[in-house]
């Protein structure tokens, strides 16, 4: 849905977040409680990675930051910089208690696909670079949570219930997010030059799959499709159980056939399947 339409309005938003929670779960506005980011390490004992903003903060938090990202696309900003600037600070204010995270993300595919920044039709799996590379990720989290975290006083409960004793309020407001656009334009480039080669490279070695399998047995393409995936899987050949399960309509010389076209066409090494009974 990222290149359909302008997902940065509030009603959107709290769309997206019950999408990704169990429905019990789903809310109706922002949160209306203290939230942190943190780790249990024992009975009654929690590392607080960053504390978000209190809850009285976030509907101004949040207008402002939409009314930014209305600023940006009428002014003209690179869609790279928006991106940043609107996606970090999503998840900097934390406005929901779950789901934070992958709707940050998405609104960095969001902005970029609506601005044009990538060819219509074509989402850049940015977020995959982002997670693949989750050591330059989570530094460009924290160039922002480490500071403010020497600012923070707060205090837990035994239930782990956070009062904050101090008011960082400005710090939330007026975000410096230049370490997030630049750590975005790297992301940026890494999806270009790697996740999209890549991704092209699968979708040939698949093409080449699909003819070769279809001059040995030109079965439909559903059973194409999960003849290649269930090898992929196991290592470029077929398990027993697999095989009983969704082709045993196949003769043996047809599933070694089929295996080597696989791998052949995905350069894969032969399975070592133990001695395995092909029946």
């Amino acid at each position: 849905m990222a290149d359909k339409e302008d997902f940065c309005t509030k009603e959107h938003l709290i769309e997206l977040h019950n999408l990704t929670v169990d429905p019990r779960f789903a809310q109706a506005d922002y949160r209306t409680f203290q939230n942190y980011i943190g780790e249990t390490l024992a009975w009654r004992q929690q590392r607080v990675h960053y504390v978000c903003p209190q809850p009285q903060q976030i509907p101004e938090l949040m207008e402002g930051l939409l009314e930014a990202h209305r600023a940006m696309e009428r002014a003209g900003v690179p869609a790279v910089i928006e991106g940043a600037a609107i996606a970090y600070g999503f998840v900097f204010v934390h406005p929901f208690k779950d789901g934070n995270g992958r709707i940050h993300r998405f609104l960095i595919h969001n902005i970029l696909a609506r601005r044009g920044f990538s060819p219509p039709g074509l989402v850049l799996p940015v977020s995959a670079a982002m997670l693949k590379d989750s050591i330059d990720y989570n530094a460009s989290l924290e160039a922002f949570s480490r500071p403010l975290m020497k600012l923070a006083e707060y205090e837990l409960d035994q239930e782990g219930h956070m009062t904050m004793r101090n008011d960082c309020a400005p710090w939330y407001a007026y975000m410096d997010l230049t370490s997030q656009a630049e750590a975005l334009y790297q992301f940026v480039q890494h999806t270009i030059t790697r996740e999209l080669v890549d991704e092209m490279n699968f979708l040939e070695s698949y093409d080449r799959a699909k003819a070769a399998i279809q001059q040995i047995i030109d079965m439909p393409d559903q059973k194409i499709d999960l003849f290649i995936s269930l090898c992929l899987q196991n290592n470029g050949g077929l398990s027993v159980r697999k095989r009983r399960s969704h082709f045993d309509m196949l003769t043996d010389d047809e599933i070694t056939q089929l295996e080597h076209a696989v791998r052949a066409s995905y350069h894969a090494p032969s399975p070592d399947t133990g001695g395995r009974d092909p029946a």
